[in-house]
């Protein structure tokens, strides 16, 4: 089944499901964008629900079964083991979802809701907000045949999310992102890494090789002293730096006006023949213009931005490194 149009006489009525550290934003967004069309939010934590309901002067519902019967939409904000539950009672009741990233915590989980998003004919979208970043909308017009990126992520560590692999928990975040603009799909997977703090492995690298040939080599960690969230990007034209943390970006290329063949004559400054371009994107508020794109996407003024099948890429280069991770451990426990 084709997705249906909304065929509300005005903007869908939203609500949250979730209001922990990132939900509460989703809360405050979403009322300020929908305004007396916001129905309010659900946590199973009463104090919790008191609490931000306070804050924000919103409405709270006791269940998600009482929220279902008063909303067309809903952002689901809860620990990933959760996702699949929530967003199928939710897409049974025939209402358009968004989910946060991780999508699900397995593939056979993500198809399941993808289908039945397809059969209810709703909007289902993921949360990968980075897409978003103000560097990495900058960047976008500049990226051309991308050969090889490496990427960055590393932040002290948050009990939020730890309950899954720092893979599914931060690198998705880049898993999406490098997908995007390589525009490939992976053909190969090598990766490491080890529990610190948790069961689930906090510190991973990968090096992802993809059907077109090229390479990205991504590392995320969650027992960091800093926050960095570094994306630099290698191609035909030029060289991409992002600071995903700042919003800021540079692209530096050759001149145009420039003949190579004078490096070889004599000793140059780089300045000569690489121009730099500072990248700059309009400002926002990257959840902001994400859930403004999702309800777009309910209205049909908009695509919607991370579509299930997306999200589900990002899942399976996600398991897949995870898998590889624990095969090597298998290998060195064999060789010990």
């Amino acid at each position: 089944m084709e997705r249906r149009a909304y065929s509300g006489a005005s903007a869908p009525r939203v609500g949250v499901i979730g209001a922990g550290g990132l939900g509460i934003h989703h809360v405050r967004i979403l009322r300020d964008l929908s305004g007396d069309r916001f129905a309010g939010f659900v946590d199973e934590n009463p104090a919790r629900a008191a609490e931000v309901a306070a804050q924000l002067q919103v409405s709270t519902f006791t269940s998600l079964d009482a929220m279902l019967s008063h909303v067309d939409a809903v952002s689901i904000v809860v620990p990933t083991t959760a996702h699949y539950a929530v967003a199928r009672n939710a897409l049974l009741a025939g209402k358009h979802v968004f989910i946060e990233k991780p999508f699900t915590v397995t593939l056979a989980e993500a198809d399941e809701l993808i289908d039945l998003a397809a059969t209810v004919g709703v909007v289902l979208q993921v949360g990968h907000v980075e897409r978003f970043n103000r560097a990495v909308r900058a960047a976008m017009p500049y990226v051309d045949g991308v050969r090889f990126i490496e990427s960055d992520r590393l932040a002290p560590f948050n009990p939020r999310g730890s309950d899954v692999a720092v893979v599914l928990d931060l690198m998705i975040h880049d898993l999406d992102l490098v997908r995007t603009l390589i525009a490939s799909r992976v053909s190969d997977v090598q990766a490491m890494g080890i529990p610190v703090l948790t069961p689930q492995l906090d510190i991973a690298n990968a090096r992802l090789t993809f059907e077109n040939g090229a390479v990205a080599n991504i590392t995320a960690s969650r027992v960091s002293r800093e926050r960095v969230r570094k994306l630099r990007i290698f191609q035909n034209s030029g060289y991409l730096s992002l600071d995903l943390a700042s919003g800021t970006g540079e692209y530096f290329r050759l001149r145009a006006d420039f003949d190579p063949r004078q490096l070889a004559r004599a000793p140059r400054a780089v300045e000569d023949f690489v121009e730099r371009i500072e990248l700059n994107a309009p400002d926002g508020e990257p959840l902001g213009l994400e859930l403004a794109q999702f309800l777009g996407a309910i209205m049909g003024t908009q695509p919607i931005a991370v579509t299930g099948a997306e999200g589900r890429d990002a899942l399976d280069s996600a398991l897949r490194i995870v898998a590889a991770i624990e095969s090597a451990h298998s290998k060195i426990r064999a060789n010990a």
